[in-house]
């Protein structure tokens, strides 16, 4: 019974250490993670501008949304980037892996380069710089008028060619896209393409049979991430279109409009309803992915 007893206590110690060491996290978590979550259901059921206390009003907010030109045209605008700029910024990522695949002094250094953009790429300064590069008397035109292609023309100003200026960025920050590929590249066995080699296997049909199913669970990851990250992309739309979504609303992706609701007209409620449909979309394109991924991902196991 001693025994027992004095285990006992060991082991409640020892989780009462365990706690006090993550602790720090739990409370951070709790504090501006879990806390905020749950005021932002509740905010989204109420009609609240800060100021105020929130008032409670159903479903008014999303119903409103139905009726939101805005709103569908930033869902729109949303879904056209990530469609666009994730396979992209994905196929671009692969074959830079592929060219990096050989372990040596020299690709190490291109592939910190490589990566460098992703480290930045999110930031103010960066966005600030590509806003500047496409300007009408940027460095694009003068690079277009240096080879002979006269160009005056504002590449963020205009709303056919706004939107391409940022999946342009999110493609050029291919960084830790490729990295991921490229851990998994290694991971193939050697043995696999010897075993091709012997039957004959040309290098298309190699990466055709041997490459790309080996890598389908690399893909499957980095697919799930950067689709998260298209739906939420707005440090980029925000710099580059000056706040607005500038011209026409071409680049006003669903958070840049949620981020107008909430912090240009004090539409808590609405801006909150808002996030959970964004929660929503994330989570259903994440669910048909996971639903498909026994179609086309191979785990060897």
């Amino acid at each position: 019974m001693t025994r027992r007893y004095t285990a006992a206590r060991r082991q409640w110690a020892e989780d009462l250490a365990g706690f006090a060491f993550i602790s720090p996290w739990l409370l951070g978590f709790l504090a501006f993670t879990a806390l905020p979550v749950l005021f932002s259901l509740y905010y989204s059921f109420t009609e609240y501008d800060i100021l105020a206390e929130p008032l409670w009003n159903g479903l008014r907010n999303f119903r409103r949304m139905a009726r939101d030109d805005l709103f569908w045209k930033s869902l729109g605008v949303t879904f056209y980037y990530a469609f666009v700029s994730v396979p992209l910024r994905l196929v671009f990522a692969f074959f830079v892996a592929m060219l990096f695949r050989r372990s040596s002094r020299v690709v190490k250094v291109y592939q910190a380069l490589y990566y460098l953009p992703s480290i930045v790429g999110g930031s103010i300064a960066v966005a600030v710089m590509w806003r500047r590069l496409f300007m009408a008397d940027g460095a694009i035109n003068a690079i277009l008028r240096f080879i002979g292609i006269p160009s005056t023309v504002s590449w963020i100003g205009e709303p056919a060619t706004a939107m391409w200026t940022l999946i342009l960025l999110a493609v050029w920050q291919f960084g830790s896209s490729m990295l991921i590929f490229l851990a998994g590249l290694r991971q193939i066995p050697v043995t696999y393409y010897e075993a091709a080699r012997v039957d004959g296997a040309s290098p298309f049909r190699q990466f055709l049979n041997v490459t790309l199913p080996q890598m389908t669970p690399v893909i499957f990851f980095n697919l799930i991430m950067q689709l998260i990250n298209g739906f939420t992309v707005f440090t980029q739309a925000f710099v580059v279109s000056g706040g607005n979504g500038d011209p026409q609303n071409a680049t006003l992706v669903y958070a840049l409009y949620l981020y107008q609701r909430a912090f240009k007209f004090f539409n808590m409620g609405y801006s909150s309803a808002m996030a959970w449909v964004l929660v929503l979309i994330i989570g259903v394109f994440t669910a048909v992915v996971f639903k498909t991924s026994d179609k086309w991902v191979y785990y060897e196991s």
